[in-house]
């Protein structure tokens, strides 16, 4: 570290969204998605109830507009972070880690695509929570999923936006 960096350190701009980040998590880590919803309880269970519970996160902000940019950003950058550290932890080596992430953005990306067309009543949202949770063959828990992701949607639209981005998730 040169003596510059410490005389000036950088402020890290996503550190006031690390509560709203470890809310995220802790919500898709309910044990009521895995026990009465029937979500895998694996890793990969695990990264799609984060992607869920981020998109409806993401879906929110973006009715803030121009100033739900800038946290939309740094939330994500949270999400790769982490999900770039999981990747370690389990033993991804380097070479591959950025691809792999690269791949879990995408799927957020299309997530959220998914995810927004059904809360707006364009497509059915048992079908996209089929595809993305249980991998096309959704158990005949997807109703209990369906019910919670609609009451944490309409909870996270009705909560102020300084309650989300300090963390305080609202309960579905």
């Amino acid at each position: 570290m040169s003596i510059l960096r410490r005389l000036f350190p950088e402020r890290d701009q996503r550190a006031p969204y690390r509560p709203l980040y470890d809310a995220i998590v802790a919500e898709a880590r309910t044990p009521a998605w895995y026990l009465d919803g029937g979500v895998p309880d694996t890793v990969d269970g695990r990264f799609d109830m984060v992607a869920l519970v981020l998109a409806l996160v993401l879906i929110r902000l973006e009715a803030e507009g121009d100033s739900g940019r800038l946290p939309s950003t740094l939330l994500t950058e949270l999400f790769v972070d982490d999900m770039d550290g999981q990747l370690r932890q389990i033993g991804v080596g380097d070479v591959v880690v950025g691809k792999h992430v690269g791949r879990m953005m995408s799927a957020l990306g299309g997530r959220i695509t998914a995810y927004r067309a059904a809360l707006l009543g364009d497509a059915p949202l048992g079908d996209a929570l089929a595809r993305n949770l249980w991998r096309g063959d959704a158990p005949a828990t997807v109703d209990f999923a369906e019910d919670r992701v609609r009451r944490l949607h309409a909870a996270l639209g009705a909560a102020a936006a300084d309650a989300i981005y300090a963390g305080r998730m609202p309960k579905p």
